[in-house]
C-alpha cells in the first residue's frame, strides 16, 4: 500500500502493518494512481495490499499466484511480499520461498509476453 511504517529492530528496519486509519488515509492516492495509470496488470504483494484491494476475505496463503477477477485491472495477482522470504529460518526454506516467489509471477510473464507479441 501507500504507506511505510517500520519498526526498528537493532540495525534493522521492518516494516510493520499499517492499520485501518492509516489504510484509509492513502487509498485516495492510490486510487489516483490507478485510475490515471489504469494498469493492465496489478501485482498485489503482501496480506495487507491484497487484502485492501481485493477485500478482507482473500488469503495470499490460499490464493497466491492465481488471477482473480477484479475491476482495478484486466489482471489481477497476489504473492508475498519479496521481504518476506529474507526471513524464512534458513538457506533451503529461504530458496523455496524464492522459488514459490517466482512460481506465483510466471503467469504475469506469460501475460506479458503474449501482449508484446500481439
Amino acid at each position: 500500500m501507500k504507506h511505510f511504517k517500520w519498526e526498528p529492530r537493532g540495525k534493522r528496519r521492518i516494516h510493520a502493518t499499517p492499520n485501518a486509519g492509516e489504510i484509509a488515509a492513502c487509498r485516495p492516492w492510490l486510487d489516483a494512481e490507478l485510475g490515471l495509470i489504469k494498469p493492465d496488470v496489478l501485482i498485489c504483494l503482501g496480506a495487507t495490499a491484497a487484502q485492501t484491494l481485493l477485500g478482507r476475505q482473500f488469503r495470499v496463503s490460499k490464493e497466491r499466484g492465481r488471477f482473480v477477477v477484479s475491476a482495478l485491472a484486466t489482471y489481477v495477482i497476489a504473492t508475498v511480499r519479496p521481504s518476506s522470504i529474507l526471513r524464512a529460518p534458513d538457506e533451503g526454506a529461504r530458496r523455496a520461498e524464492m522459488d514459490r516467489f517466482i512460481a506465483d509471477l510466471k503467469p504475469v510473464g506469460a501475460v506479458l509476453r503474449r501482449r508484446r507479441a500481439a
